[in-house]
């Protein structure tokens, strides 16, 4: 937790409310959402129970199996969630525009689930279904493994830092307001909003409440397992020959699934208009570029040779270079949300990376003659009160001038002397407004979203055998060292 946090948290339980902790919304919300609410059956490996799913917050969809260790039953409900889920995601692949002679896709879904434990559920159930064979004994469905190949992809996109493609709503808001609660807490997605109420701590006393607010999922209340799901399956199962009697008792566990799903599904959507409610970052339209993108190229991909499996699991190389992709978009995404957002570039000027001033003294039209010609590069003087702690020759940009660049070349005391470069024009006098004026109020930092090249990794054929490579030699035998002797 950072400082910044640590205070709004402080101060979220001084005035009852949660506190902002950013200024602009840094994921991209789509005009039409699917929300997906999983439940799993307690004690089984991600064994489906039902979900709730749907782009239209008054028209949920409920899909259940009613014997949820029924394999049969499982692939129905996965043939069911398959149909409307891949009928949602498809529907974006229509409008196409061109960019720099490439085509991409207009738009693209985005999939919101309560919390993390529904992204790892989309996870598991992806890596349940992909693999399934349409053909031959246990056949499933032929969208069955179509749609394990759209989870895996949408939850190996949420962990691609920056991403909006899939959101786990708890981890959204968390990442925009700041309750006077523990972030444990805030994993509970009825007392996270209860810090939006009129009398949060009432609020959030009710959310530990499972009659007034089940669990998101995907686990279910332990009690409302025992007294009432249990019994319900019990009762379905006991029916097999009377159809009336199936159907009265296929509708009460309906009945009581839809009464642990709903208000969670009403807690979705209010997250949706609390985050509607900002305004988006200027770098939130690039990195849904970016999700365009992916989604273009995985659509080609399965409409060109999509058959050919995902795979289980990474090789070593496979694996560092995921990892490295990973750690350089959130190294960018990082950068991107600081200049985005001036709370967010607090934290940066506490940890002395940043400092913020006032232009005190600017030599617009200086001119460095030291080289073969001449160039234009300005000098500006800002006076902070932050913490310095930047050396003489550092790089530094400004959120509002980010295609300029600027060398610390002096620091007396609390003045800072920049030199600047680039987005200034091509003449040797600077454009009007690319060079902060007198009086003006100016933020810098180190954070920059340069170029980052990718680290350089073997093929996997010059590893060792315990990375992927070839396998070792086999140990000679008392056959070999014989013939090697003769």
């Amino acid at each position: 937790m950072s400082s910044l946090t640590a205070l709004a948290r402080a101060l979220a339980v001084r005035d009852r409310t949660a506190q902002p902790i950013t200024t602009v919304r840094h994921v991209h919300l789509a005009e039409r959402p699917l929300v997906l609410i999983p439940l799993a059956l307690a004690g089984e490996a991600n064994a489906p129970l039902a979900a709730m799913l749907g782009d239209d917050p008054d028209h949920p969809r409920l899909l259940l199996v009613p014997q949820p260790r029924n394999r049969d039953q499982r692939f129905q409900f996965a043939a069911e969630l398959g149909r409307a889920f891949v009928s949602y995601v498809d529907s974006f692949a229509r409008h196409q525009e061109d960019v720099r002679g490439r085509r991409r896709f207009t738009d693209a879904p985005q999939i919101l689930v309560p919390n993390p434990g529904g992204v790892e559920f989309v996870r598991l159930f992806g890596r349940s279904t992909r693999l399934r064979r349409t053909y031959g004994e246990y056949a499933v469905a032929r969208v069955v493994p179509l749609l394990g190949r759209w989870l895996t992809y949408f939850a190996e996109r949420a962990e691609h830092p920056g991403s909006s493609l899939m959101l786990a709503m708890t981890s959204a808001l968390s990442a925009h307001w700041a309750t006077g609660q523990s972030a444990m807490e805030d994993a509970n997605l009825a007392a996270l909003l209860a810090w939006f109420d009129d009398d949060p701590f009432e609020a959030a006393r009710d959310a530990e409440d499972p009659e007034i607010w089940p669990p998101a999922g995907p686990a279910t209340d332990p009690t409302f397992d025992a007294a009432t799901l249990m019994p319900a399956i019990e009762r379905y199962a006991r029916t097999d020959a009377d159809t009336a009697a199936r159907q009265a008792a296929l509708t009460r566990l309906s009945d009581a699934l839809r009464s642990q799903l709903e208000p969670t599904w009403r807690l979705m959507w209010r997250g949706v208009e609390l985050l509607r409610s900002l305004r988006p970052g200027e770098s939130v339209l690039d990195r849904w570029a970016e999700d365009r993108d992916s989604y273009t190229n995985y659509v080609d991909y399965l409409r060109s040779d999509g058959s050919l499996p995902q795979a289980r699991r990474d090789n070593a190389v496979a694996a560092a270079r995921r990892l490295n992709r990973l750690e350089r978009a959130q190294a960018s995404f990082d950068a991107q949300r600081a200049l985005d957002d001036p709370l967010v570039m607090a934290e940066f000027r506490l940890s002395g990376e940043a400092f913020a001033g006032s232009v005190v003294a600017a030599d617009p039209t200086r001119l460095d003659a030291t080289g073969p010609r001449r160039k234009l590069r300005p000098h500006v003087t800002v006076r902070t009160s932050d913490p310095l702690r930047l050396a003489v020759g550092t790089d530094v940009q400004s959120p509002s001038r980010r295609a300029q660049t600027a060398r610390i070349v002096e620091i007396d005391g609390s003045d800072v002397v920049l030199e600047l470069t680039g987005g200034m024009g091509r003449a040797l006098t600077p454009a009007p407004g690319s060079v902060p004026e007198v009086g003006e109020q100016v933020t810098y930092s180190t954070v920059s979203t340069g170029f980052q090249p990718g680290g350089n990794f073997p093929p996997v054929e010059d590893t060792p055998w315990t990375h992927g490579g070839p396998p070792p030699p086999p140990e000679p035998t008392e056959e070999d060292a014989v013939e090697a002797w003769s």
